[in-house]
């Protein structure tokens, strides 16, 4: 039987560089396209291009023929450092909708049976994310619309985009809205790093008895989930006949000062907390997991305290000098 193909935009980031190793480990023919390779591990694509997908041209090139599957990952993206500054807002809306705009079309004309989309929980509206105790993050939630950011407002006009293009040309979609993922061979020192692996660098960083700042109050909630349950939700909603939009996120909530004590717990420092002034986003964010329960049974199945010391051990390494 002639080996599936599969084709991944954002290869060399976190989450494409974890699903590259999966669809070959699992027996697809793969090619990975990125501005740059995986920072941590060589990838075992097939082929790995290295291009600009806000050329239309090099998209026409690497969308060569009709892959049996093709996944949408890369974006102008990062964590609160990097998106709720403002600093960069121009630079994620122009980017990310160029290389959107270029997939959509090229997917369409190369009669792809299958496109992944990942959009993000940045969709969602800020005034159903206000008490941290109580976010509401259902799928239908997110109208009237008003995300937190311009990558989220441009997350909202792919997902319409991809959405166009299955009603009038026939694009067989998966539109996923990933809450934050987290584990190994991520971005930790960037200024792109999500809140776990910030935290991380900051404890690993920081001799016992010392000081480590935490952005925000403390109080404000997330969810994350482990990049492991994130490729297996992502194989299990490419397999369902589901367009989506359909959250792929963890439903463990926790505020950021009670995940900082559990990374001081892993890491066995007695460090002081100091709360400062800095970009946090929404004061209340976790993933509706209804709908993923009901339509297609599953649910992440990796806890925080299982996962954290994964990634800590992982960024410890780095901050010691390690390659992971």
């Amino acid at each position: 039987m002639k080996d599936k193909t599969a084709l991944v935009l954002g290869a060399g980031g976190f989450i494409g560089s974890h699903l590259v190793k999966d669809l070959v480990s699992n027996g697809y023919w793969t090619r990975g396209v990125d501005l740059k390779h995986p920072q941590w591990t060589p990838s075992p694509a097939n082929d790995f291009v290295i291009g600009d997908l806000r050329d239309p041209d090099l998209v026409r090139e690497v969308i060569d023929r009709p892959f049996d599957e093709v996944y949408q990952l890369a974006a102008d993206m990062g964590g609160a450092g990097y998106l709720f500054t403002g600093h960069n807002d121009a630079d994620v809306m122009h980017n990310s909708a160029l290389i959107n705009l270029n997939v959509a079309e090229y997917g369409y004309r190369r009669s792809i049976k299958k496109l992944f989309y990942s959009s993000s929980a940045c969709v969602y509206p800020k005034y159903n994310q206000t008490d941290p105790a109580n976010p509401r993050t259902p799928e239908n939630s997110v109208s009237p619309a008003s995300p937190d950011s311009e990558y989220g407002w441009e997350k909202l006009f792919s997902e319409r985009l991809y959405d166009a293009f299955h009603r009038n040309r026939g694009l067989d979609i998966r539109v996923v809205r990933f809450h934050n993922v987290y584990g190994p061979e991520g971005a930790w020192n960037d200024g792109r790093e999500k809140a776990p692996a910030a935290i991380c660098r900051k404890v690993a960083e920081t001799p016992d008895g010392g000081t480590i700042p935490i952005w925000g109050p403390g109080s404000q909630t997330r969810s994350f989930m482990f990049i492991y349950d994130a490729i297996d939700g992502i194989e299990k909603i490419m397999e369902a006949p589901y367009t989506g939009p359909i959250n792929l996120g963890s439903s463990e909530m926790i505020s950021i000062n009670d995940l900082t004590g559990k990374i001081l717990d892993i890491s066995g420092k007695a460090l002081e907390v100091v709360n400062v002034p800095g970009p946090v986003g929404v004061m209340g964010r976790t993933s509706d997991n209804t709908k993923i329960k009901y339509d297609l049974n599953w649910e992440p199945w990796m806890t925080l305290d299982n996962g954290l010391p994964i990634l800590y051990d992982w960024i410890e390494s780095q901050v010691n000098g390690g390659n992971g």
